[in-house]
């Protein structure tokens, strides 16, 4: 076994967008607080609970083993002895181990350090390193053994903190369930775990950026609907118009939520792309309609005006769907190479589209018929 070396299996596509995230793995369990040795122990218990957990695999308990460690412990009487005190013996150690930068060089645009280092013969064993040899204030010279103990900690394990703190990340990953509903079983075992005091949980992963991007479309969706609102306001200067439309951009919603409940999708960054792009069309088509009937009404009365948009841009409207439909048909079914990354955004779009035809031909004039006062055509005569 190497020190450190973890294996993992995954599918391609779902590495590489967590390698770009910089969020690798979809559930992590972050435990914090103030003993590390607690918070190694607790993590252990963690990983053990969640994998039981239908759908959770490959649970890592986020504790890595970082090598063997060798703990110097200065016996601070018999450095007094020699001349020396345990900073001195601390410092004269760590140079000898680790080097010292004593000047630099330029290379070109670089300055690159030049580091006074010991042999790697003379470090590279413990035997030999109880007999590096350090400078007393008098002068002479000592063996590291004569002043401290060397020990031999053996498996020491990696220390991570974040945010200052002392942490440790048990992660996991999902297989053959939604990524919602394996983390609601998650945080329901977890808040499980009876947790020594000082010791908190966090969660991170995917799950915590899915999160944060729901926010953030969340607000998106809404100021896009407040300013569509508003520029429509301004067009129809009425609120018969406006209002009419987003009601249809709802149902076109409930649309898409009803598609991607009837195949089973889950709702991700994908499908929310798709109602957000199903929005902008079914309230374009609106616009169009509303432009069209607005034209319609100088020639013929209210009624008729509806009627005869909804005739002139009923061919408009399904050669968009289908064609879009048709398009976006073979993401929708999965085939090709990285098309279920697509998959959730191709459903929501179409199930948008199949009900933006009735939505718009039929729910809009019916609203816009219901909230609008009717006025009387105007009289060519009088004109």
């Amino acid at each position: 076994e190497v020190p450190g070396l973890q294996i993992e299996f995954a599918q391609l596509m779902e590495d590489l967008i967590g390698d770009l995230t910089a969020v690798p793995q979809p559930i992590e369990v972050k435990l914090f607080g103030p003993d590390a040795a607690v918070l190694r122990e607790q993590a252990v218990r963690v990983a053990n609970t969640i994998t039981t957990i239908p759908g959770v695999v490959d649970v890592k308990s986020g504790v890595v083993l970082a090598g063997d460690a060798v703990r110097i412990r200065v016996d601070r009487l018999k450095a007094e002895m020699l001349g020396l005190d345990p900073e001195t013996v601390t410092r004269l150690g760590r140079i000898a181990l680790e080097g010292d930068v004593t000047t630099t060089v330029q290379r070109g645009e670089k300055t690159v350090g030049i580091r006074v280092w010991t042999a790697p013969d003379v470090r590279s064993r413990f035997d030999r390193i109880r007999n590096l040899r350090l400078f007393t204030p008098g002068g002479t010279l000592v063996r590291l053994g004569q002043v401290a103990t060397l020990e031999t900690e053996v498996g020491q394990p990696q220390l991570t903190r974040e945010d200052l703190k002392s942490m440790v990340a048990v992660t996991g990953r999902i297989f053959g369930r939604d990524l919602g509903s394996v983390m609601r079983d998650v945080r329901r075992t977890v808040a499980g775990v009876a947790l020594p005091a000082g010791v908190y949980v966090e969660y991170g992963g995917l799950y915590r950026e899915q999160q944060s991007s729901f926010r953030g479309l969340l607000t998106v969706l809404v100021a896009a609907a407040l300013l569509v609102f508003l520029v429509l306001l301004y067009q129809y200067e009425s609120f018969a118009a406006p209002v009419a439309i987003l009601v249809m951009d709802l149902f076109a919603a409930t649309a898409v939520f009803s598609g991607l409940w009837w195949t089973g999708t889950e709702l991700n960054i994908s499908s929310l792309m798709g109602l957000t792009m199903i929005l902008g069309i079914s309230s374009e088509a609106a616009v169009f309609f509303m432009t069209q009937w607005k034209d319609s009404l100088g020639r013929v009365p209210f009624v008729e005006a509806l009627i005869e948009a909804g005739r002139l841009r009923f061919r408009p409207i399904v050669m968009t769907a289908l064609a879009a439909i048709l398009a976006l048909l073979p993401l929708a079914l999965g085939i090709g190479q990285g098309a279920a990354m697509l998959q959730p955004l191709a459903i929501a779009i179409i199930a948008g589209l199949v009900l933006t035809l009735p939505a718009v031909l039929l729910l809009l004039p019916v609203l816009f018929s219901l909230l609008r006062r009717r006025r009387p055509a105007p009289d060519p005569a009088a004109e």
